[in-house]
């Protein structure tokens, strides 16, 4: 069932991502980036069932954010290659991501806001839900 106070606060020290509604997803896009506005690159972890559930999160919330899409690192993994639970690091100041196994994981979206210059804007926010910019 779906909880409607769900807030960036209300995710911290989650292990998983809650599911939530549409209504709270738009409601949770709009807090989120109120507050990212003030960051100046970002990271974002992804915590997802498998290589591909973790990539379509990652290309949704470029797409949703309007970023510029990371890069596999030619470094890592094949995706094809990586079964079960993966954990996504992503860098929007090198361009480009990782992928490795990892069990015992929750699910959801972790983003990292940086800003060299004020690092009071900094924070991280999640877990959000795998499907938030679906």
């Amino acid at each position: 069932m779906a909880d409607s106070s769900v807030t960036l606060v209300s995710l911290r020290g989650l292990r998983s991502a809650p599911q939530v509604s549409a209504p709270d997803c738009q409601r949770l896009q709009q807090e989120l980036q109120t507050a990212i506005a003030s960051c100046e690159w970002f990271t974002v972890g992804v915590m997802a069932p498998s290589a591909q559930d973790a990539v379509a999160a990652l290309r949704s919330l470029e797409q949703g954010l309007g970023w510029e899409a990371l890069a596999l690192d030619p470094s890592g993994e094949d995706l094809a290659s990586i079964d079960g639970p993966v954990f996504l690091k992503g860098n929007q100041n090198n361009g480009r991501f990782l992928v490795r196994r990892e069990s015992g994981l929750g699910e959801g979206i972790l983003i990292t806001g940086h800003n060299p210059v004020d690092p009071t804007v900094e924070d991280t926010w999640g877990p959000l839900p795998l499907q938030l910019f679906s």
